[in-house]
This record gives structure tokens, C-alpha cells and sequence, in this order.
């Protein structure tokens, strides 16, 4: 699928009705941790944002993808979307996603033609409503990871994330109790799953629809 159809289908898709939770749950571990969904959100909740950049590479479109450094923290060494939290000085959460990806990626966010956001996924784990916005430029862009947040970034071609092969599934144990069935992508030996495997269900399914 090359550069110019991936952002007409997803302008066609973005002016409609979001496939949302459905689309969102292909790529959910089971069992479903159903806070995910709750209408109602625990009162310290926090805001947050990540980008999907769309950009041409030899006329197919490509997106980054970032590893997290090894920490003591839920989210060590897993793979995202460049993002972050909301600050309270930023105007919303187009914003905050532009703004996090200058900073983790060196994006030039002046440079970002935003197309829209998709569906807001809460992350239990980290107590963060997370918003995926997505946005394109014309141009392959100089990635610089920031060191202290990104441990290498991970160009993913959008052709090979629809591909059935590269969409696994593995049982992965939470502690020392929880056992969960882990529908994954494998993109350059690294497992996407969790909330960022979630989004790029919404994200494909928004691809299914745009044509």
C-alpha cells in the first residue's frame, strides 16, 4: 500500500463515525481488563497523547515506532508510539502528541499535517487516558532518539502491520498469577502489544474502511 493511498484512506475514514472499542479489542490480551472501556475513569486519571506519523519511504508509507529504555516502571522496554504525558500548558492533545514527539524523536511538529485522532484508550497500568493522533508529512524525517526515553527507533512499514504474518499470539505472565492470551505484531524482532498493539487494530481497521 503506498504513501499517497494510506493517507487518502485514512482522510475518507477519519470524516466518519471511529470504529472504537471493537476495533480496538482485535489486538486486546484476554481476558479483557474491562477498565479499559469503563465510561467512568478513577478520579486522579491523567491525560495523555501519542503520534502515528505517516511518512514516504521509496513511495511506501512508513511510520516510527519507539523502544522504551529498561527502568523500574510498568512500561520498561516496551514498544510505542512516540507520546507522552499531557502538560498543563498545552492547548489539547493534538498538542501533546506533537509536542512529545519533538521532544523523543526530534519531529519538526511545524512540519505535521494532522489528520485526525482516533479513539481514546485507557491504559490501567499507568492510570493514563492515552488520545492516538495521526498525522503525515511528505518527507522521510531525520529521527534523533532522546536518550533518556527512547532506546532505538523502529521505522514499520504500514503494508507489512496489515499482513496477517507478521499478527502473533503468545501467553505472557503478569507476575506471578496472571497469565494473559497476547495477540501481538512482530516488527524487527520486537513484540508490539498492549495498548500500542490496540491502537494499530483501530488504525488498521481504519485502513479496512478508507478504501
Amino acid at each position: 500500500m503506498d504513501f499517497e493511498e494510506v493517507i487518502q484512506r485514512l482522510k475518507n475514514s477519519l470524516s466518519r463515525q471511529l470504529p472504537g472499542k471493537e476495533a480496538q479489542m482485535r489486538m486486546s490480551p484476554q481476558p479483557v481488563d474491562m477498565r479499559r472501556f469503563d465510561t467512568k475513569l478513577p478520579s486522579n486519571y491523567r491525560k495523555g497523547a501519542v503520534l502515528i506519523l505517516i511518512y514516504p519511504q521509496e513511495k511506501q508509507a512508513f511510520f516510527p515506532l519507539i523502544k522504551r529504555p529498561e527502568y523500574i516502571g510498568v512500561h520498561s522496554g516496551q514498544i510505542a508510539f512516540p507520546g507522552g504525558k499531557m502538560d498543563e500548558g498545552d492547548e489539547n492533545e493534538v498538542f501533546t502528541a506533537l509536542r512529545e514527539a519533538e521532544e523523543e524523536v526530534a519531529v519538526n511538529a511545524s512540519k505535521v499535517e494532522v489528520l485526525g485522532r482516533m479513539s481514546d484508550l485507557f491504559i490501567p497500568a499507568s492510570n493514563f487516558l492515552v488520545s492516538p493522533v495521526i498525522g503525515y508529512v511528505d518527507h522521510i524525517p531525520e529521527f534523533v532518539p532522546e536518550e533518556r526515553e527512547v532506546q532505538r527507533i523502529i521505522s514499520a512499514r504500514v503494508a507489512d502491520i496489515i499482513s496477517p504474518e507478521i499478527q502473533k499470539k503468545t501467553i505472557l505472565e503478569i507476575g506471578n498469577q496472571i497469565k494473559l492470551d497476547t495477540p501481538y505484531f512482530e516488527v524487527e524482532k520486537e513484540m508490539v502489544w498492549g495498548a500500542t498493539a490496540m491502537i494499530l487494530g483501530e488504525f488498521i481497521e481504519l485502513l479496512e474502511k478508507g478504501k
